[in-house]
């Protein structure tokens, strides 16, 4: 067994994330919360890996109206090979020029945010979208790994997402990914860079709740039928205000 378990290491990575990024999370925050009491949307985008924090924010039991996934089923997987498999996608999360036909269909309009998850930050997927965000006016966050500063750019431009991002959260996440080594085993295991930006997205929705709330704001909210006097039926209400902000959203990106 690992000298040192995998939950030893997360929690490790998530106390100096939650020490080292509470200036950026804290502007984040910010940020987002100004957008939505501006009737703006704070989107999110991911590709790969990176889609689940996306899919983690909204709709999400404790999440609520203004939260915009932008999620791309070509981007994702539902089969390991063959078709809608890993080879594809990694192959299209790297082809230059992709995201911007799928991204230009979406209501990204001055004053929002767009939130742009990638671990490495190199490939044209997580680059490009943020080039695109800020081409329509919208601030950049960057929830990516620092440490990936140390290889060499993949995209034509010789940039990485860092260099596109107005605030940037660093998850501290090493380069492997994968942070459990065992002796005889030929590489390192147990990859953490999707958990630690699931706990990123669920500390911005916090904050972002607490900066909308000092504002004298409380947005819909997504709550889980578990909770007595709660039903199915009641998240109705969410979906509907979601839509009605999405119909506004596509008035402003026109």
């Amino acid at each position: 067994m690992a000298k040192e378990t995998f939950l030893r290491k997360l929690v490790t990575l998530l106390e100096r994330l939650g020490a080292s990024q509470a200036e950026a999370l804290q502007r984040a925050a910010e940020r987002m919360a100004g957008c939505i009491a501006d009737g703006g949307l704070v989107h999110l985008f991911g590709s790969g890996h990176s889609v689940i924090p996306v899919m983690d924010a909204f709709p999400r039991y404790g999440s609520y109206v203004g939260l915009n996934p932008l999620t791309d089923p070509r981007l994702m997987w539902w089969n390991v090979l063959g078709p809608g498999g890993v080879r594809e996608l990694l192959w299209l999360e790297r082809e230059e020029g992709y995201v911007a036909n799928f991204l230009s269909a979406q209501p990204i309009a001055e004053g929002d945010v767009l939130v742009v998850f990638s671990h490495g930050g190199r490939n044209a997927a997580p680059v490009e979208a943020a080039m695109f965000g800020r081409g329509r006016g919208a601030s950049v966050i960057a929830v990516t790994s620092l440490a990936n500063l140390s290889r060499p750019p993949e995209h034509s431009s010789g940039l990485r997402l860092p260099d596109h991002a107005d605030i940037v959260i660093d998850t501290g996440v090493p380069i492997e990914d994968a942070i459990v080594e065992l002796e005889g085993w030929s590489a390192p295991v147990s990859g953490v860079s999707t958990i630690v930006a699931c706990a990123v997205v669920g500390e911005l929705v916090a904050r972002t709740a607490a900066e909308l709330l000092a504002r004298g704001i409380s947005m819909p909210t997504f709550v889980s039928p578990t909770v007595p006097g709660v039903s199915v039926e009641s998240n109705e209400a969410v979906f509907e205000a979601q839509a009605r902000r999405l119909a506004q959203a596509a008035g402003r990106s026109a």
